[in-house]
């Protein structure tokens, strides 16, 4: 006999069973895609963790735009999947870390991903960031060790130097035990506007130990600035900052036992720096102070003392030491007017250290005397601030007195020595009448003529074989007179050469080739306009140029190379592009010289 008691007991036990296996395969076919935060509440100190995670693979994923936090690391993916009792797991995930940026309330907007062909979004999250904590609860992260435990700090040897007083930079990267270095570049270099700057070249990057806030660090100097500043008052000096790629442990260790590093990107910066500048003393300031600020000898000297007309000697006035040797100008030589003077030549001997500029300076006249006599140079006067003491010194040549042994007596000389004969008194010795001698002693003495001698003929043929040269040296000159373009090329290419040789002195040297160039510029246009072109503009400059009718594009040239010349203090100039401004400036010359 059937029991049908039986039966139904087991058809519902199998209806149960088929209906668990339907609802599981229907539950593990469903699409989830969610977002997970590390916390809904941080300081602001503290890091943000933001998770995405999905159990099917997607494409096309689309972040929010994390308002209010900056992104710090990611995204960083992670997939897992697995079979527990022939059941598959598979949850892939996309993670970022956030820096908040300021305090308040931000909502972490939704997140989408393409899943098979459908979109599918996350729920938006609130996260409230609250001041900064005394002791981060979350878990650091290799940003966060970064922070700690790398330092952009900028050394500066004085904060309150006097006006044109060198003061010296130096950029040191703090690096700590904990991490190391791979990699660094600069993002944004300071410009230090007012004030004249020179980099110190930093041969080679080397690590050394030293202390940052009492713990210990090493170090390596990456940059070293001269300055001197140009104006007084509050000076700002814009930071350094750098992007630096960091090695820090990760706690964990591979297969081998060796430690797992995590690799980050950081950006550090020494911050902005005020200088305040104190100007220079206006109480007991000489008359004569032209900017010099250091600790100086000053000295005038000629190449000889002794010498005739028409020869040559050299005065130099030089002032060496330590200071800013190369943004005052050197006092002029003052001559009496029997001697005549050509323009001096420029020697600049300066090197710049940590210390600031140290070396010499010089103007080198060569004087030419006309006439006999002796020419006084009268002593010359040299004042400098020295910040040390912070008072000024007025040093003094001696006198130099020029002899001039022989030559032409000048106009006054001669009235001078009439006068005196006018004025001269006879003396008598008392021997006005001598003895007559009564022997002679004469000789006899043959006698020839010139007329019929052969000198006489020789000379009388001597015109007749000068003729032809005469004649081809006056078609030569002809010849060059007549040719009035050459001329006037010859002419300007030695004018150019005349005033440029200081320049060509100098190539490869960078700052002296620009400033004998600058000079030379100026001496020209001073020798044929008759102005001192130091005291205008450029605006003046090409003002006036225009008014003599030189054409644009040569005044063009020329103010270029004057911006040349400034530019060349702050930045790099190559040998080629000396040799192409000395070479533009002979040509503007020699055009300019035409047209004037």
């Amino acid at each position: 006999m059937v029991d049908f008691k039986s039966i139904a007991k087991l058809g519902l036990l199998v209806t149960v069973f088929l209906s668990s296996i339907l609802m599981m395969g229907q539950g593990n076919n469903d699409v989830t895609f969610e977002m997970k935060l590390s916390k809904p509440k941080l300081g602001l100190n503290e890091r943000l963790r933001v998770d995405f995670i999905m159990n099917r693979d997607g494409d096309n994923f689309n972040p929010p735009d994390f308002n209010g936090f900056k992104v710090v690391m990611g995204p960083s993916q992670s997939i897992s999947s697995s079979w527990i009792n022939g059941v598959r797991s598979y949850s892939k995930s996309y993670s970022y870390t956030l820096a908040p940026s300021a305090r308040g309330k931000y909502t972490i907007k939704q997140a989408s991903i393409v899943i098979g062909g459908e979109t599918y979004k996350s729920l938006a999250q609130d996260v409230e960031v609250t001041a900064a904590v005394d002791k981060p609860s979350d878990q650091m992260t290799a940003d966060d060790v970064a922070d700690e435990n790398l330092h952009l700090v900028a050394e500066i040897s004085k904060t309150n130097p006097y006006l044109n007083e060198a003061i010296t930079i130096i950029y040191k990267l703090y690096v700590s035990p904990n991490i190391s270095v791979s990699n660094y570049q600069p993002l944004d270099n300071p410009t230090y506007n007012n004030f004249w700057s020179q980099d110190i070249k930093v041969n080679a990057l080397s690590a050394q130990n030293g202390t940052y806030k009492g713990k210990p660090y090493r170090y390596v100097i990456l940059k070293r600035v001269v300055l001197y500043p140009q104006k007084s008052g509050e000076l700002d000096i814009e930071p350094l900052s750098l992007d630096v790629t960091v090695d820090v442990p990760s706690g964990r260790r591979d297969f081998f036992g060796q430690r797992m590093y995590a690799q980050t990107n950081k950006t550090v910066s020494a911050g902005s720096r005020t200088i305040n500048v104190k100007p220079l003393p206006l109480a007991n300031q000489p008359a004569n102070f032209n900017g010099a600020v250091g600790d100086f000898d000053f000295a005038v000297s000629t190449s000889k003392t002794s010498l005739n007309a028409s020869e040559s000697l050299q005065a130099t006035i030089e002032v060496s030491g330590k200071g800013n040797l190369k943004l005052f100008k050197l006092p002029e030589l003052e001559l009496p007017s029997a001697l005549e003077v050509y323009e001096p030549e420029f020697t600049e001997g300066v090197r710049t250290t940590l210390a600031g500029m140290q070396g010499k300076v010089s103007n080198q006249y060569t004087i030419v005397p006309s006439f006999r006599g002796k020419y006084p140079i009268a002593p010359l006067s040299f004042s400098y601030f020295n910040p040390s003491t912070g008072k000024y010194t007025t040093l003094t040549s001696n006198e130099i007195v020029i002899n001039v042994l022989e030559g032409p007596l000048s106009a006054s000389s001669n009235s001078e020595a009439s006068s005196n004969n006018n004025k001269q008194s006879v003396v008598s010795s008392g021997n006005e009448f001598n003895f007559l001698k009564l022997d002679s002693n004469l000789s006899d003495k043959c006698v020839s003529y010139f007329f019929g001698s052969t000198s006489f003929y020789l000379w009388l043929l001597c015109p007749l074989l000068l003729i032809p040269l005469a004649i081809l040296f006056r078609k030569k000159r002809d010849a060059i007179a007549g040719d009035v373009v050459g001329n006037k090329i010859r002419k300007a290419n030695k004018l150019a050469r005349k005033y440029l040789s200081a320049a060509r002195k100098q190539l490869g040297n960078k700052e002296a080739f620009y400033v004998a160039l600058e000079r030379a510029l100026h001496n020209y246009l001073k020798a044929k306009l008759k102005i001192e072109t130091s005291e205008f503009s450029k605006d003046k400059i090409t003002e006036l140029l225009s008014q003599k009718q030189i054409d644009g594009e040569t005044i063009n040239s020329f103010i270029s190379l004057l911006k040349n010349c400034e530019a060349a203090r702050y930045s790099p100039f190559s040998n080629v592009q000396m040799q192409a401004d000395y070479d533009k400036a002979s040509e503007v010359i020699s055009i300019m010289d035409k047209q004037l």
